[in-house]
């Protein structure tokens, strides 16, 4: 496909030439590639630390998974502090992403962590020192995060059993146990809290999540101070652009909150898509090109909604899980070989 054939969208929106505070990668399994041999290289096949590359293309917050006790022990707290110090030392914002598993912690996932009790009263306490002990960490290894969400995609809840959506009350003590494990850390300055749910596009989805959970009385909305959504449109021929401004759009006047998209990739290869992708996606090409239109046409969605303030890419350097988990081949801004698409310098200007 010739990207000259293929006209990008345009959208008339209001305000989107200002540039979002949030400009982010997920970055979590880069030590993990780098141990299996990747060496990260510019679009000038240069060989750099990932993060320089990241930095010096506009991205200036990175975002890390942290799993609670994991087998192989990468991607629990002392990884992510190992990882979060390369990141600061070239002056990226740090973004923690707790998933309070031993595991992938998702729609379909989230096991409470090995020898965590399950009766709400003690497994709210335990999260509540878990949450508090794992950022007063990042702060003794000198890292302030700028962001904490406080689960990963919860849309079903967290912590099964005990947090599945047929006990609304108790993903609300539980979120309250982890948004105060950070506010009563030795963070400072604190980050912001967030919350993170799936299906960004559906504003039903939002609507009913977070009245469910709000109306408990146990998670307030002082609590936290961010909503995350992820938003792929290959899983859904609904979960188009206009769909997801209509969707933050409606969050932001309902609650008020900052909005941010925090996961978000396109394709370079998808020959099989399982699903049919939205209209207001579909002209655009799989290729590094398409990457650039495609991310930049998302930020100018959030951009346009108020609070609307960030936009992550997922993962654009895990070159071994090229397709992220989708149906479609490639979805990273890497190469094999460990060489950046020119995509990557999408993130100057978004």
């Amino acid at each position: 496909m010739k990207l000259s054939s293929l006209p990008a969208l345009i959208f008339g929106l209001v305000g989107v030439d200002a540039a979002l505070t949030y400009k982010g990668v997920d970055w979590s399994s880069v030590i993990v590639e780098e141990r299996a041999g990747i060496q990260y290289k510019n679009v000038d096949n240069q060989a750099q630390p990932i993060e320089r590359i990241f930095a010096d293309n506009g991205v200036n917050t990175v975002r890390q998974r942290v799993w609670v006790n994991p087998s192989d022990r990468n991607y629990n707290v002392d990884y992510n502090i190992q990882l979060a110090r390369r990141a600061k030392a070239v002056g990226l914002g740090v973004y923690i992403n707790f998933h309070y598993s031993d595991t992938w912690a998702d729609p379909a996932h989230q096991t409470i962590p090995s020898g965590w009790p399950q009766d709400i009263n003690n497994l709210s306490w335990r999260l509540y020192n878990y949450t508090l002990d794992a950022c007063n960490r990042f702060q003794d290894a000198g890292i302030q995060p700028t962001i904490v969400s406080i689960g990963n995609e919860i849309t079903a809840g967290l912590l099964w059993p005990t947090g599945r959506t047929n006990n609304w009350g108790n993903i609300a003590r539980l979120l309250r146990s982890a948004a105060w494990g950070v506010k009563d850390s030795r963070l400072n300055p604190k980050p912001k809290i967030m919350v993170h749910l799936d299906n960004g596009w559906n504003w039903g989805t939002q609507e009913w999540w977070y009245t469910n959970v709000l109306k408990q009385g146990n998670f307030e909305l002082s609590d936290f101070d961010m909503m995350g959504v992820s938003f792929y449109p290959f899983y859904s021929a609904s979960a188009g652009l206009e769909s997801l401004r209509t969707s933050l759009n409606n969050m932001a006047r309902t609650w008020g909150k900052e909005l941010a998209v925090v996961e978000t990739n396109w394709p370079t290869s998808c020959p099989n898509p399982r699903y049919q992708f939205p209209s207001d996606v579909r002209n655009i090409p799989f290729s590094p090109a398409g990457q650039v239109t495609y991310v930049t046409n998302v930020a100018n969605v959030v951009k346009s909604v108020s609070k609307g303030v960030g936009l992550f890419y997922w993962e654009p350097a895990w070159v071994h899980n090229a397709a992220l988990g989708s149906s479609c081949a490639e979805n990273t801004m890497f190469a094999y070989s460990g060489r950046a698409h020119s995509s990557i310098s999408v993130f100057r200007n978004i």
